[in-house]
């Protein structure tokens, strides 16, 4: 047994099932599927059963997933100990909410892929998040703040939402200066409330008592082109809709904050190409700290001079 063949072992573990592991790992997932089956036959143990699901561990790959994530972490450190700063190489896996990765991360990313060219990304920009205490990602910008796992923590940003309108409905948005949202009669779009995923999505309550959604989306951006379109009004992060011709910001005095979490495994944060990233992030968001915040400034409070400085290890 040696440790490309635990690397296989937790690809598997992690990803459940034989294609995904074997696209994390660039390998054809036959081969993935021969290599498990080498490895049970030397521990003559059982490690998955497979299952209309996909493989499921077993008491006994329960067992070796601990020794193998140990033995990863000494990987990692080796790693580390040995890397070069100036060729960054390998694999970096980013989770990210759907907006945030594909309205503001996105637009740049090109130039640190360019800087980094041999580096592989995956930008996974999505509704839910991978966990990176489970080494499913390098690391995850998170609507809330982690407080288990062996993670280093730090609030990378506040930013800001409002109440967006279509351009194109001129009605409402005379109809809209102030008052009632609720008695307006003009369609509300929000999340579906059965697939929130974070609690910081639930924000309409504080908008105005009894608020609901109309017309909902699992998307935020699926929200945004419902709302461009004139399906309702609705609430949408800045850095999204800010530089939309098809919306219009209303109501001002309606100003939601919240904010963005960095989380980091420990075993991997002190790697080269997970600080290169990290750093190039903090960058971005200096540089966009007016798109990121409320009503398009930065509070006085948080401008981008202090951006990382809030930091904790769980």
């Amino acid at each position: 047994m040696n440790w490309n063949e635990l690397r296989i072992f937790l690809s598997v573990a992690r990803h459940g099932n034989l294609i995904a592991a074997g696209r994390a790992l660039k390998m054809d997932p036959t081969t993935v599927s021969r290599r498990v089956s080498s490895l049970e036959a030397v521990l003559q143990q059982a490690l998955f059963e497979r299952t209309h699901e996909g493989f499921v561990l077993t008491s006994h790959g329960r067992a070796l997933l601990s020794h193998a994530q140990e033995m990863e972490s000494i990987a990692s450190r080796i790693e580390l100990a040995s890397a070069s700063r100036k060729t960054l190489s390998g694999q970096l896996r980013v989770s990210v909410s759907e907006g945030f990765g594909a309205y503001f991360i996105a637009p740049h990313l090109a130039e640190f892929s360019a800087a980094h060219p041999q580096l592989d990304i995956d930008l996974v920009a999505s509704n839910g998040f991978l966990n990176p205490s489970k080494r499913e990602a390098d690391l995850a910008i998170l609507l809330t703040r982690p407080r288990r796992g062996l993670l280093k923590v730090r609030k990378l940003t506040g930013y800001g939402l409002g109440l967006y309108a279509p351009s194109a409905r001129g009605d409402w948005l005379a109809a809209l200066v102030e008052g009632s949202l609720r008695e307006s009669d003009i369609p509300f779009v929000g999340y579906v409330p059965d697939f929130i995923y974070a609690p910081e999505l639930r924000y309409l309550d504080e908008i105005e008592s009894g608020l609901e959604a109309s017309v909902r989306s699992t998307s935020i951006i699926a929200q945004q082109e419902l709302i461009a379109g004139g399906a309702g009004i609705g609430v949408l992060p800045h850095f999204m809709a800010s530089r939309e011709p098809a919306l219009t910001h209303i109501r001002p005095d309606i100003s939601i904050r919240r904010d963005f979490w960095l989380a980091i495994h420990r075993d991997v944060a002190g790697q080269p190409r997970v600080q290169a990233f990290i750093e190039w992030l903090g960058e971005i968001v200096m540089r966009e700290a007016g798109l990121v915040a409320a009503n398009g400034l930065p509070s006085p409070q948080e401008g981008p001079g202090q951006l990382g400085s809030k930091r904790d290890e769980h």
